[in-house]
């Protein structure tokens, strides 16, 4: 198997272990700890360490530890949120979200870092594209991170369902679900009653055995970074510490980054949405708590299938055709959610919408990584601190206002924001096409290429 083939791999294979687990927990949070918010307050305090440590950790961590070490210390952080759940209160449950947040940004900036290096490399080697390997990296990755919503949501699923089952909720009570549901409401849902502890614990357990497993893998199968960058690009001396530590806002001279901040604040967003609010004031307040897993999977299984599915489409379509679709499934999804009244006797409607949400959460997921990889390649490390920060607010802005907003006004905030980020890319692509055109030469080539826009810009 090619080396490089081998450790994207690897790389997706860890993260699957680890969201695993917290892809799970991070569904559940808002049903399982419902009361005074604690859920979604953990939710929005973990995003906004995440939001602090984009603004400084990750090209620092990535300097001085390299990829590998970055996401081995990273990862230690959800292993200790998993743990926290086992005793949850305000005071295990918001400590382990702040270390979590601290890591995820480094972590994820590690991951892309690295993949878009592996892909460059084997695009020099190979004699093709680096943007072309770049996007079927990413595709990879994306089709088996994303799988980890499978495996996370049927193990709670399975687990939970050991729960006796809810009767059918009276019809006036199935009002305040929905977008209607404003938190607030006192009629008695589903969403009122919770698993013993006793499953919650076997819960905690797997998920916790899950992140551990994530931790050896990376640290025993994957090649450091570092020796690949030796191989293709040669010995670099290091850069100050000042300067790596402030090169992730440095990159806002560069107006493309300035007009692509808003593809990640949404995709925070919408995440943010589907994880908190879809799966509380529509599943788990008309069905249960029980059937969060079923519909997640849904979503997670659509969303795996549509990356690697997009990450070969994008050569032959390009990734403004692809945006545009992204954009008008959510826009589809919005609208109907803000109409829809669920009941429990409309069962499919529940993994319709989730599907049709991970179709389009596939493009965001997919494209903007690449995007970010292919237009900073010089500049990887804060490129990608840069996204995760902007990404991260959006999930912060999401769990913040969670708790005194209705959700039809969360669902209008949604579209707000898409119709003004989708303005943003399209003129960020129309500034990125008044540049000559790239060549089609690998390695070098698209190294002149990126400073030749930089002078521009």
């Amino acid at each position: 198997m090619d080396r490089s083939l081998r450790n994207v791999l690897v790389v997706s294979f860890g993260f699957l272990l680890l969201f695993t687990a917290y892809g799970g927990l991070q569904s559940l949070q808002s049903s399982l700890y419902s009361e005074e918010g604690l859920g979604v307050t953990a939710l929005s305090t973990l995003y906004g360490g995440m939001l602090l440590s984009s603004m400084f950790l990750p090209p620092l961590l990535i300097e001085r530890l390299g990829c590998k070490g970055t996401i081995i210390l990273s990862m230690c952080g959800y292993v200790a949120f998993s743990v926290g759940n086992f005793f949850a209160s305000w005071y295990t449950l918001i400590p382990t979200s702040i270390l979590l947040g601290l890591g995820a940004a480094p972590l994820w900036s590690a991951q892309c870092t690295y993949l878009t290096i592996m892909g460059n490399t084997h695009a020099e080697k190979a004699g093709k594209r680096g943007k072309d390997m770049v996007n079927q990296y990413f595709g990879i990755f994306f089709l088996i991170f994303q799988s980890s919503g499978i495996w996370g949501n049927l193990i709670s699923s399975l687990v939970f369902g050991q729960t006796p089952s809810q009767e059918t909720l009276p019809e006036e009570q199935l009002m305040s679900c929905g977008a209607s549901d404003c938190l607030m409401a006192t009629a008695t849902t589903n969403s009122t009653q919770k698993p013993s502890q006793q499953l919650v614990y076997t819960l905690l357990g797997i998920y916790t055995g899950s992140g551990v497993l994530a931790v050896l893998m990376i640290a025993a199968f994957l090649e450091p970074i570092r020796d690949v960058q030796r191989e293709s690009e040669g010995e670099k001396k290091s850069p100050p510490f000042w300067s790596t530590l402030l090169s992730t806002f440095k990159l806002y001279r560069d107006k493309r980054l300035c007009l692509l901040i808003l593809l990640p604040l949404y995709s925070g967003l919408e995440q943010g949405f589907l994880s908190s609010e879809y799966t509380r004031s529509y599943v788990t307040c008309t069905l249960g708590i029980q059937f969060i897993g079923y519909v997640m999977i849904c979503f997670s299984a659509t969303d795996a299938l549509c990356s690697v599915l997009y990450g070969k489409v994008s050569q032959y379509t390009g990734r403004a055709v692809l945006y545009v679709l992204g954009a008008v499934t959510h826009v589809s999804c919005m609208i109907a959610l803000l109409l829809w009244r669920p009941r429990a006797d409309q069962l499919a409607v529940f993994f319709v919408f989730s599907g049709l949400w991970g179709m389009a959460d596939a493009v965001w997921q997919t494209q903007n990584n690449a995007l970010y990889g292919v237009l900073f390649e010089k500049s990887k490390e804060a490129a990608f601190a840069n996204y995760r920060l902007w990404e991260a607010l959006g999930f912060v802005t999401a769990f913040g206002y969670s708790t005194f907003l209705c959700v039809r006004f969360k669902l209008y905030i949604l579209l707000g924001v898409l119709s003004l980020t989708m303005a943003a890319y399209g003129l960020a692509e129309c500034i990125e096409s008044q540049n000559p055109m790239r060549p089609h030469a690998p390695g070098q080539a698209n190294q002149a290429e990126d400073e030749e826009i930089q002078t521009k810009m």
